[in-house]
């Protein structure tokens, strides 16, 4: 597809994506009377699932990344042009807004406010290392070996994680701002957006090099000779 077309399919995807969750978030808390730990997992839930069919859906048209991190990984490993990447975050960063946007205004709250949901601490930031390393890894490996179970495989890693690590998985750039302009179950305060950001970073560094050792120095060169013969068909 073109760059315009596989543009619109990431804005599309995150879009619904946060729509996903911070909706499931604003619903669960109404819902459980209290209950944290009840509209924690309506939460996981919604989004697990939800990222599962978004991935089904948008894997064929721009591989559904939905991630800054996936498509900089891409370019990395030069599956993806980085003009391309650009405009994939671009896209993504516009995306996530716009769901934020959606499911404020759904549950009749302000377009945008700021949270005030404060995550700190070095328990949250090592959360937020552990999610993003175990995202790219399951990610890579799927699409290595098997294509059609990214999108399941995904889908109920997000959900896992959400349980297992201390920052509830937000493993995503993109996403993590946008929900800082949500006061809801969902939020993050923005002056916390930083410190997940180089969490996450650091846990998208630490899974390319243990991708790059599990599959050796030769990944990268293959994936060039790949495209350059792609190109010169």
């Amino acid at each position: 597809m073109s760059i315009g077309r596989r543009a619109a399919a990431e804005f599309a995807g995150t879009a619904l994506l946060l729509a996903a969750v911070v909706g499931s978030g604003i619903m669960g808390e109404m819902l459980s009377a209290g209950n944290t730990g009840l509209a924690l997992l309506a939460n996981s839930i919604a989004t697990g699932a939800t990222l599962a069919a978004l991935i089904a859906s948008f894997q064929s048209a721009s591989g559904a990344h939905f991630n800054p991190l996936v498509s900089v990984d891409a370019a990395v490993r030069r599956r993806l042009a980085w003009a391309d990447t650009l405009v994939y975050v671009i896209a993504q960063a516009a995306g996530a807004f716009a769901g934020v946007l959606i499911a404020n205004v759904m549950f009749n709250g302000a377009a945008y406010s700021l949270s005030e949901h404060h995550r700190s601490g070095v328990g949250q930031y090592v959360g937020e290392c552990v999610a993003t390393f175990g995202l790219l890894v399951v990610i890579r490996r799927c699409a290595s070996d098997r294509p059609a179970a990214v999108a399941p495989a995904v889908g109920a890693y997000i959900l896992g994680a959400y349980w297992f690590t201390s920052s509830t998985s937000f493993a995503n750039p993109a996403v993590t701002l946008a929900r800082a302009f949500t006061n809801s179950f969902a939020g993050i305060s923005l002056g916390d957006v930083p410190a997940f950001w180089l969490s996450q970073l650091a846990g998208a560094i630490a899974a390319m090099m243990f991708l790059r050792l599990l599959d050796g120095p030769m990944t990268i060169e293959a994936e060039s000779e790949d495209a350059r013969e792609e190109r010169i068909g």
